[in-house]
């Protein structure tokens, strides 16, 4: 799966993914009010401009609202459900009850995923490893996950206390699935080699979200799909130059923005690890 990422995920760069093996993707964090109140910007972030398989990704603590924007909502091609955001570390977000302040809040988080359900939508949630060092070590993030029953988890594997230089921790994923009790466990966090698909896959987890490392290469998921002997054949993995082309090609036909187009291009091929 490919990570929802802000400033990087929209149609364009969803679809060139989705070309090169991605199963599914994420549109940008939107937050409900947002969505609401019919914020440009924030309609514009779950805006779909193609067939790309997509969950909506969104940040709520409130049931009234989220079943008012239900109600009107109409679900568009390629749409495959909402995410449900307990997972972003923003003070922000956190101060408003959002994100990583929700880990914690099973019930809530219940209520939240069958109120989706009630409208006959699939529907995932993303949680991280508590607020803090504290929540991790006594594992508070499990009551998202014990009682919850989306279609999947999505784990990314540190507290919302660590900075982005700091090590994810894998061993959380085996006690995680366990919890799940079926719910497959998506693995989210880091993942910059195929050895580290193979590790997490052999703890039991469903699959993983790839981030940064499909920022510097779009078609990282071909390439570890090929080297884990999913593709059968394997597919034709494009150097830096054919993806930039590639994802020109997509941009002009689905009539993408210039502010995507920029930051893409400014990362392109320039994560270091993560071989073409």
């Amino acid at each position: 799966m490919l990570a929802s990422m802000e400033r990087y995920s929209d149609s364009v760069f969803r679809a060139l993914c989705f070309r090169h093996g991605a199963d599914l993707t994420f549109t940008e964090m939107t937050h409900v009010e947002s969505l609401l109140n019919r914020n440009k910007g924030s309609l514009e972030k779950v805006r779909a401009r193609d067939d790309t398989p997509v969950q909506v990704q969104v940040l709520t603590s409130s049931e009234a609202k989220f079943d008012r924007f239900l109600s009107g909502f109409k679900p568009f091609e390629g749409f495959m459900g909402f995410n449900l955001n307990l997972s972003c570390p923003s003070r922000d977000v956190i101060r408003r009850g959002k994100g990583a302040a929700m880990v914690k809040r099973g019930a809530k988080t219940q209520r939240l995923v069958s109120l989706i359900r009630d409208f006959g939508f699939p529907v995932s949630v993303k949680i991280r490893l508590g607020l803090n060092r504290y929540e991790k070590d006594n594992r508070l993030y499990l009551n998202s996950i014990r009682g919850v029953d989306p279609d999947f988890f999505v784990v990314h594997a540190k507290h919302a206390g660590q900075g982005s230089d700091e090590a994810e921790d894998y061993s959380v994923f085996v006690e995680c699935v366990e919890e799940a009790g079926g719910v497959p466990v998506i693995a989210n966090g880091g993942i910059d080699s195929v050895g580290k698909v193979r590790l997490l896959l052999d703890m039991g987890v469903g699959g993983v979200m790839i981030g940064r490392a499909a920022l510097a290469n779009p078609a990282v998921f071909d390439l570890y799909k090929n080297e884990l002997g999913v593709n059968v054949p394997r597919r034709v993995v494009p150097g830096v130059d054919g993806l930039r082309a590639e994802y020109r090609l997509i941009y002009d036909l689905l009539g993408g923005d210039e502010k995507y187009l920029f930051n893409f291009l400014r990362v392109l091929g320039k994560r270091a690890g993560v071989r073409y």
